[in-house]
């Protein structure tokens, strides 16, 4: 079985020997293997393919060296012995006359070496039957996914996460080399490898051959209805064609960047599962319960990182009751509780909620609702309840934070979200307390009294924490230190607004909203006043709540 990672391998090149040949796709929890050999910053993608490699699935491998990742990839494969049968292919990144005939003699190449290797005979007739075989391409109205190549873990997360089909426009997912082998039957082998080289290199283009024009018809075909453009950490090349195509982009768009593990795809699905939501102009039901249930009140519940939210509403959207609690063993278990808080304070029975409807990084693991939908839907709807004229809603939460656009109606416009660091969140500001041996109501209090100005300037948490630790070794104030962690949040967060073209009112939301000393600071960043309500905190379970009335 031959294993290969680039839609310029020529496959049908090893099926004329009769083999097989399968697309290395591997995304691991992590790089533990592959970190021991590879440099710390070579991209996610090259370091699943080392780790796949050097845990013994990939042992007949056929790289091209599209990228320099590529060609560090084979020389550390190399270097280990790890594949019986390793070769790297010299790919051209023009496709004049010249360097098709200079592929066609590396085709060639490969083609005896593989012959050595395997000793087996080319079959040419097997060869040009190959390209009989090319699947039909799907007609109809799509989502496409663009940009670098999504493997197949990915590619189901997008597929389970968005309402309409789905079709992998990346790299190896739409391999299309056309070629017409009954008119190649009598020619030369020379001529035979010219017209595959040409197959080839005629594809639509890699962002990394020089000649990406071919690839606007990617962003023109008409049935192309949303996109979710896909980038690899440390991979400048799709990173630059999204910064010259997001603009000029006819249909709803979503970047995705991912590290080549599986680590972020709960945070990824998020994000997914909002754009679908946008572009229903609905919410996901996936329906648990029962959809006649006989009630007054309709709860929602709020499964966050750092705290459970519930709210519970009457049949006329009064609130009659909430509850927030510290999210701890499992978001089941945590739900069950608040709910239970909630409706202690309501003075009501279970049975009298009609429907349940969770959110947050939890929802989708808390049995007996009704259907969840994801947080960035309910803080907008949730936002719009408690102040119609707001259009752009800050959420500052435990684990990320987030930016939202929305419409006169509450509904989604457009997002950013901060969910690959704690920079920015609450989580950073409770580290931060912690260090400096106070509660989170003190330390808030008390940013409010800062008299000099003191810069943190590590976006970075960890390092963030030892300037710190250093400032109160320099005996500076307490005040000042924690005016400097409050602009450091603000920073970051107004940069992430700057990202969606803000307009109309702001309000902000989450927990963090509590902290006046960060409101004052992103206030002054965005040079723009923020609505401040009590119910901040629990915007996105009163989101939810009010999508389980409707």
């Amino acid at each position: 079985m031959i294993s290969y990672v680039c839609k310029y391998t020529p496959v049908e090149l090893f099926m004329g020997f009769g083999e097989d040949c399968a697309v290395l796709d591997e995304t691991p929890k992590n790089f533990e293997i592959s970190d021991r050999y590879a440099q710390s910053n070579l991209c996610g993608f090259g370091k699943s393919v080392i780790q796949a490699a050097l845990s013994g699935r990939a042992e007949e491998l056929v790289l091209v060296n599209c990228c320099d990742t590529i060609r560090r990839v084979y020389d550390i494969l190399k270097d280990r012995g790890v594949c019986r049968f390793l070769y790297l292919l010299d790919l051209p990144h023009l496709t004049d006359c010249c360097r098709k005939e200079a592929f066609a003699e590396s085709l060639s190449t490969l083609k005896n070496a593989y012959a050595l290797y395997s000793n087996r005979k080319f079959d040419r007739e097997r060869f040009l039957s190959a390209f009989t075989e090319t699947a039909e391409i799907p007609s109809g109205p799509y989502i496409g996914i663009l940009g670098a190549r999504a493997g197949a873990y990915a590619e189901t997360v997008i597929r389970e996460s968005l309402p309409l089909p789905v079709r992998n426009l990346s790299c190896v997912g739409f391999r299309r080399p056309a070629m017409d082998g009954r008119k190649l039957e009598g020619a030369s082998e020379e001529e035979l490898f010219f017209a595959y080289a040409d197959a080839l290199l005629s594809q639509l283009p890699c962002r990394r051959m020089n000649g990406t024009e071919g690839r606007k018809s990617l962003f023109n075909d008409p049935n192309l209805l949303a996109a979710v453009y896909h980038t690899i950490k440390f991979c400048d090349y799709y990173g630059f064609e999204y910064a010259e195509i997001k603009n000029g982009l006819s249909v709803p768009v979503l970047r995705l960047e991912t590290d080549g593990t599986a680590q972020s795809f709960e945070q990824l699905r998020t994000r997914l599962e909002a754009f679908a939501e946008t572009l229903s102009g609905s919410v996901r039901e996936g329906a648990k319960g029962s959809a006649c249930a006989k009630g007054r009140f309709a709860a929602g519940i709020d499964s966050g990182s750092a705290s459970t939210d519930v709210v519970i509403l009457d049949q006329e959207k009064n609130l009659v009751a909430s509850a927030i609690i510290p999210t701890g063993g499992g978001a089941q278990l945590s739900a069950e509780k608040c709910l239970a808080e909630a409706l202690a304070k309501a003075g009501i029975g279970r049975s009298e909620l009609s429907r349940i409807v969770t959110t947050g990084y939890g929802r989708a693991y808390i049995d007996g609702s009704d259907g969840n939908v994801t947080e960035i839907s309910c803080h907008a709807k949730g936002a719009h309840f408690l102040r119609p004229s707001v259009r752009t809603v800050i959420d500052i939460g435990g684990q990320d934070s987030k930016v939202i656009k929305i419409d006169e109606h509450g509904m989604v416009k457009n997002f950013v979200m901060n969910d690959k660091c704690a920079a920015g969140t609450g989580r950073f500001l409770e580290m931060m307390a912690r260090t400096l041996g106070l509660t989170m109501d003190e330390m808030s209090a008390l940013g409010l009294s800062w008299k000099k100005d003191v810069v943190i300037s590590s976006m970075c948490t960890v390092f963030a924490e030892s300037e710190v630790v250093s400032l109160v070794a320099q005996n500076r104030a307490l005040p000042d230190i924690i005016h400097g962690l409050n602009s450091s949040v603000a920073d970051k967060v107004s940069a992430l607004v700057n990202r969606i073209e803000p307009e109309g009112e702001f309000i902000i939301t989450g927990g963090v909203a509590k902290n006046m000393g960060v409101v004052r600071a992103l206030e002054k960043s965005l040079g723009a006043k923020l609505y401040v309500c009590g119910e901040a905190q629990i915007c996105g379970a009163l989101g939810a709540a009010l999508f389980a009335l409707e």
